[in-house]
This record gives structure tokens, C-alpha cells and sequence, in this order.
């Protein structure tokens, strides 16, 4: 099973993460199979591929609950294809 995650990058106290798509069996930093943005929970900015986190939900991966939640900032804002979320 295939799962959007958050896959941690960045340098000690200022974690950025990847959103990616992974097989439930790998461990959080392990090989992905596609990028489909990042998140900045810093600056408060959120970039999206929607085309591809589409397709990877259509072929059945089941997305982490805070992927969830940031997909759902940009569909409230009523965001198309790839986009970025601000804070504030």
C-alpha cells in the first residue's frame, strides 16, 4: 500500500518536509516513489502538484492525516493544478 507522507528535510531546528509518496512498508526517510511538493511549517508555505497527487490517489495511496489537512487549506482557497499555500 502506498501512503503521502511527510518526509523530513532541512537542518536542526528548522525541519522542512517533502510530501511524498511511499510504501507503507519503508521508513520515513527511505526511497519515494515521486515528490508531489513540500511543506514549510516555518514560514507557513505549502506547495501542491494536485495533477500528481491525484493520480497516485486514483491508483489507491491513502494520504497521512496532516497531508490531509494541507490539502485541504488549498481546496478552501479554491486552488487549481499546482499551487502555493501562505500563511496569514
Amino acid at each position: 500500500m502506498v501512503k503521502l507522507r511527510l518526509k523530513r528535510c532541512g537542518r536542526k531546528q528548522r525541519a522542512v518536509y517533502r510530501i511524498v509518496a511511499l510504501d507503507v512498508r519503508s521508513r520515513r526517510e527511505g526511497r519515494d516513489l515521486g515528490k508531489v511538493g513540500f511543506y514549510d511549517p516555518n514560514q507557513g508555505q505549502a506547495y501542491l502538484n494536485v495533477p500528481l497527487i491525484l493520480y497516485f490517489l486514483e491508483q489507491g495511496a491513502q494520504p497521512t492525516e496532516m497531508v490531509h489537512d494541507i490539502s485541504k487549506k488549498g481546496e478552501r482557497e479554491g486552488k487549481q493544478g499546482s499551487f502555493f499555500i501562505q500563511k496569514g
